[in-house]
């Protein structure tokens, strides 16, 4: 019997729960349902956070474990700018159940990730996922046409130099989301559609969405995103553009040179092939259908 089932089965339980949050950019932060703050397992967990949770549903087997947290956008450690820039998504959650006049004593009721996040009128709710959420996800490769790699990235390996990723400074943001840029005269129209915005200097330094359009305008070139960067850009703030790539091995060997690393299978049967049938006329040469 632990220390802690001890002091529960004497009769005096003195408990509160404790969540220790791990997010992606290593931030580490902790917080507690007690009205005083507690150090548990190392990490000091703060009471002003509002935060709650409901009952965890626990089960046996590949289910996946189901709980929610919710708290108050009140205290400096959680703020809806950064829920809303993503730093709190997929954060490792850590639940303890703790004698807090001894919080060395405790239990782990929890591991897991956050999932989806809501927020809004100065509260926020976000879901627990468990371990096993993971299992759920699809794991191997895809066989289809077009080259299911990432960009510049090892199984792709192309060199992402000057001719294919520039730096350049922000001259108009619309709704963060349509960003105006210097002409860049040297690269051809849409030279950059499907590819990615980084952005390196200012509030959304860190943040990156992909280019949805590419157009010339005025004097400028105009780059529409797929969904706003979350965080504020302005003008003359600094961002990495990199080239796009619509996956088909032609654009893959006449725009990137890089046919030999093309990860698709451009021969693969289409659905008019399944439905075909032979035929006694015509020209029965082993052709296209």
């Amino acid at each position: 019997m632990s220390a802690l089932a001890a002091h529960m089965a004497s009769g005096c339980a003195t408990v509160c729960r404790v969540w220790i949050v791990r997010r992606t950019d290593g931030v580490m932060l902790g917080f507690t349902d007690h009205d005083l703050s507690l150090t548990v397992d190392g990490v000091a967990c703060l009471a002003a956070s509002g935060m709650s949770a409901g009952a965890l549903q626990a089960s046996t087997g590949l289910a996946v474990d189901n709980a929610e947290a919710q708290g108050a956008l009140s205290h400096d450690a959680i703020e809806a700018d950064d829920i809303r820039a993503g730093l709190w998504d997929a954060a490792e959650v850590t639940t303890y159940l703790v004698n807090w006049t001894i919080p060395s004593q405790f239990e782990i009721l929890f591991k897991g990730t956050l999932g989806e996040i809501s927020w809004g009128e100065g509260a926020f709710t976000a879901e627990l996922r468990g371990l096993s959420e993971v299992l759920n996800q699809a794991r191997g490769r895809v066989y289809q046409s077009r080259c299911d790699a990432v960009l510049g990235d090892g199984r792709c390996r192309k060199d992402l130099g000057p001719l294919f990723s520039i730096e350049a400074d922000v001259l108009t943001s619309e709704d963060d989301q349509r960003v105006g840029l210097p002409q860049l005269r040297e690269y051809a129209p849409k030279w950059f559609e499907s590819g990615r915005m980084i952005v390196l200097t200012g509030a959304a330094a860190g943040m990156e969405a992909r280019i949805k359009t590419d157009r010339a305008r005025d004097e400028m070139r105009e780059f529409g995103l797929w969904q706003s960067l979350r965080r504020p850009l302005t003008a003359g703030d600094r961002v990495r553009i990199e080239a796009g790539c619509d996956k088909r091995m032609a654009t893959c060997r006449l725009k990137f040179d890089n046919v030999l690393n093309f990860r698709g299978f451009p021969h693969i049967p289409g659905e008019d092939w399944l439905m075909s049938y032979p035929v006694s006329s015509g020209n029965n040469d082993g052709g296209q259908l």
